[in-house]
């Protein structure tokens, strides 16, 4: 008989059936949270069926935000949730596509590992699936949580489901626990709880050869006992193992309605882990301020993939997070910058309290964005620009300021006599500590500037205030940089340089003299902001807008 795999860490598999964007990430990030309220460490793993390498360069509007680790991997949106609601720290190994998969495989067999022979989806690729999945074994983490991207059913997915279905057998059933989440919908015209298409999911997922332990029933309400009763008995799974998902206004109240529900003692009896009882007072607080807050703000938040949320996923949770710090409802108000003319401007952004430039690529809307900050500067309203919003925000002060009307990014338009942003060829990577080179013609995906590089702050600032320290590290994702053959120039018109790479070089952060906020930073701050840690930039920013609006109301 096969002796199973013997490891200090626990797996939880996470699938999703019926239809897509039921919330595995959430549930998953909430499970973690869960977990390491019970003094459990955990991490997480995302894999994806697309057969893109990673989302660095697909279109937000099909994929969502890119969100970007410490090591700099471009990964999927719902590595913002497990950092999030968790201390867990995502890298690379946290999120695997097909293409990644594939190419390993292709390329394994590309130097003979395969020793001449057919190369399979079974066992070849399932077994680097297993692989990658089993790298996050460590005497550091009790368990691993790994979502399985689509839905039960389709074809791309079928190898990571195979996968993991043998990864069951492989590590023993106190070692592997799978969780399916489905949709229980309340149909309205027969005033019922529908469990069909529950029943057709777990279907599906068994014909695989995967028996869920757990199901986590998406609904607008919470199920009575009778429609537990009938799911479990349908679906071959414990009446207390049906736990409702149930929607919420506040995602943070997820692992407070899951530890209700009684779905954390579920998963730790079934992986035989003794733990304490859970802490969730933090989080408990942090819903009650959500639900009762002293007052509200309202952020304007200018660009060019508004009509899809989730393209700035961790930007609008990190505007949130601010708002609870300060004890504060943030409205969020999405405005094209394609729409914006200075005939609209007042009207699109006249009654906002701050005024927010999110980062982007390409040239389209950029001049709405541009209207956007020099609304800002001139009405002296609390103003964030981040990574193409700061180097936006050093165009406009070139061209409104000092009458460099032709003053331009390269990236929009490389014949500009003033190319105040241009494409740097070469720079000190001090993470490396070596000389990193742009090569011509390389790959989109490889051409910038990716994760955590330091920043030294200058003490007389507002980021200095903020953050209390005098050098920090942050995220990034930009080709383009601060030119330094205008910096002297811009510096003695008032643009003041605050903060910027060890040896001085990068500019990484800029603010205005004689503006009660005004701020524009290189890197990608809201990847680091937490709802019980915020990122002490967005405090500051929703604290400058809320004191703005008292003072515009009084």
């Amino acid at each position: 008989m096969k002796k199973k795999k013997k490891l200090h860490t626990k797996f939880i598999f996470i699938t999703g059936g019926v239809l897509s964007s039921l919330g595995k990430g959430l549930a998953a990030a909430s499970i973690g949270a869960l977990l390491e309220a019970r003094g459990l460490r955990v991490t997480f793993q995302k894999l994806d069926p697309y057969i893109n390498v990673d989302p660095g360069t697909m279109n937000p509007f099909q994929h969502g935000e890119v969100y970007v680790t410490e090591d700099g991997a471009e990964t999927d949106l719902d590595l913002g949730h497990y950092e999030r609601f968790t201390s867990a720290v995502m890298s690379s190994i946290n999120n695997y596509t097909s293409g990644k998969i594939y190419y390993s495989v292709i390329t394994k067999e590309r130097k003979g590992v395969y020793l001449g022979g057919t190369v399979q989806i079974i066992p070849h690729v399932t077994d680097e699936i297993k692989a990658v999945i089993l790298q996050l074994a460590s005497r550091e983490v009790d368990v691993a949580i790994v979502e399985i991207g689509g839905t039960v059913g389709d074809i791309e997915s079928l190898p990571f489901l195979e996968a993991i279905r043998q990864l069951g057998y492989d590590l023993g059933k106190e070692n592997a626990l799978y969780i399916h989440l489905t949709y229980v919908p309340y149909i309205k015209t027969a005033g019922e709880l529908k469990t069909k298409p529950t029943q057709h999911s777990v279907k599906e997922l068994r014909a695989i050869g995967i028996q869920p332990d757990i199901l986590l029933c998406r609904t607008d309400r919470f199920l009575p006992p009778e429609i537990k009763r009938k799911i479990a008995l349908f679906c071959n799974v414990e009446e207390d193992a049906v736990i409702t998902a149930k929607d919420v206004d506040c995602i943070y109240e997820i692992p407070l309605i899951f530890h209700q529900e009684g779905l954390d003692e579920k998963i730790v009896e079934k992986l035989n882990i003794w733990t304490r009882e859970p802490d969730l007072h933090s989080w408990q607080n942090l819903v009650r301020i959500f639900k009762n807050p002293k007052d509200e703000v309202t952020i304007g938040i200018v660009g060019k993939y508004v009509n899809l949320k989730d393209s700035y996923k961790s930007l609008n949770e990190a505007l949130i997070h601010g708002g609870l710090a300060n004890n504060l409802r943030v409205n969020l108000k999405f405005v094209s910058s394609d729409e914006l003319t200075p005939e609209n401007v007042e009207d699109s952004l006249g009654e906002v309290d701050g005024i927010l430039i999110p980062g982007g690529f390409g040239i389209r809307g950029i001049e709405g964005k541009i209207l956007a900050i020099e609304f800002a500067r001139k009405r002296k309203i609390p103003f964030f620009g981040i990574c193409l919003g700061m180097q936006l925000a050093v165009v406009e002060f070139a061209r409104n300021v000092l009458g460099w009307k032709e003053a331009n990014s390269t990236e929009f338009d490389p014949q500009t006599p003033y190319p105040v942003i241009y494409l740097m060829k070469e720079w000190f990577d001090y993470r490396t500590g070596k000389i990193e080179r742009r090569e011509e013609g390389c790959d989109l995906g490889g051409t910038m500037r990716l994760g955590a590089y330091p920043c030294k702050l200058s003490k007389n600032s507002k980021v200095y205030e903020a953050y209390g320290q005098e050098e920090v590290f942050e995220r990034h994702r930009h080709r383009y940089e601060f030119n330094n053959a205008f910096r002297e120039e811009l510096t003695k018109a008032g643009l003041k340089i605050v903060g910027t790479s060890p040896d001085g070089e990068l500019v990484e952060i800029i603010e205005l003299e004689n503006h009660p906020w005004f701020v524009g930073v290189q890197f990608h701050p809201e990847f680091k902001s937490k709802p019980l840690k915020p990122h002490p930039l967005f405090v500051k920013f929703i604290e400058a807008s809320y004191k703005y609006k008292l003072e515009r109301t009084k």
